[in-house]
């Protein structure tokens, strides 16, 4: 079982490592999706990167295929709770850190971890893609994230129970790790001219809640978008 699980590891990171938003929107535009919009390698940017905003549909649904596909893979060959997650962080790590983009891309992987997490507990993926919609009406979805990967820890592990986890120490464990992996790609990008005057912690605080380098949202997608441009 230790080979197959090595093997399936591996496997999951070059899965997670097919950068979809980039093949997409080369396909349909030529363009690099780094240059465009927020930078990001995903779904979301997919709509900023002026092409057919339909893109952005298939584009998620690959990203979170690829963590569901991991995960339950591992289950099929009858791998325990703390290797069905390891092998998850892994396709997230694929995404995150993508072999065929030379380990550069600005992904979040928060696709990828909702079909890991859906595999784990489908009730906590259900979760986990409503809450963070709910700050939709106030344009602040990226707060909904970060509200969600401080909360999935918990749910899994207080909640266990009603979401149908049944070895909640590995699992919140691993869910804590996937949170850690999530955030700390927010943190620690470095930073664009537009944030070069803004105190280091307040930079620190709008990425990890927001983010973002500044708390003015339409700024910073224009200008981000307009430096990378140039």
């Amino acid at each position: 079982m230790l080979v197959q699980f090595i093997v399936l590891a591996i496997g999951a990171y070059l899965l997670g490592s097919v950068p979809a938003a980039y093949l997409a929107v080369k396909w349909a535009r030529g363009i690099d999706i780094r240059t465009v919009g927020t930078g990001k390698v995903g779904a979301a940017n997919v709509l900023s990167a002026g092409g057919p905003k339909w893109l952005a549909i298939p584009v998620a649904l690959f990203d979170i295929g690829k963590g569901a596909l991991a995960v339950w893979a591992a289950q099929l060959i009858g791998l325990n709770a703390a290797q069905q997650v390891t092998v998850g962080l892994f396709a997230i790590g694929g995404h995150n850190w993508p072999i065929y983009l030379r380990f550069k891309s600005s992904g979040r992987g928060i696709f990828a971890s909702l079909g890991v997490i859906s595999m784990l507990s489908w009730k906590l993926g259900l979760i986990v893609l409503i809450l963070p919609y709910l700050f939709a009406p106030i344009k602040q979805v990226a707060f909904g994230v970060f509200v969600a990967l401080i909360s999935i820890p918990f749910f899994g592990y207080f909640l266990a129970g009603p979401l149908g986890i049944k070895e909640k120490l590995p699992i919140s464990l691993g869910l804590a790790a996937l949170s850690a992996m999530a955030l700390l790609k927010r943190v620690v990008a470095r930073r664009t001219e537009l944030s070069k005057k803004v105190p280091l912690g307040t930079v620190f605080i709008n990425r990890l809640l927001f983010d973002r380098d500044i708390a003015d949202r339409r700024l910073w997608i224009n200008k981000a978008s307009a430096n990378r441009g140039q």
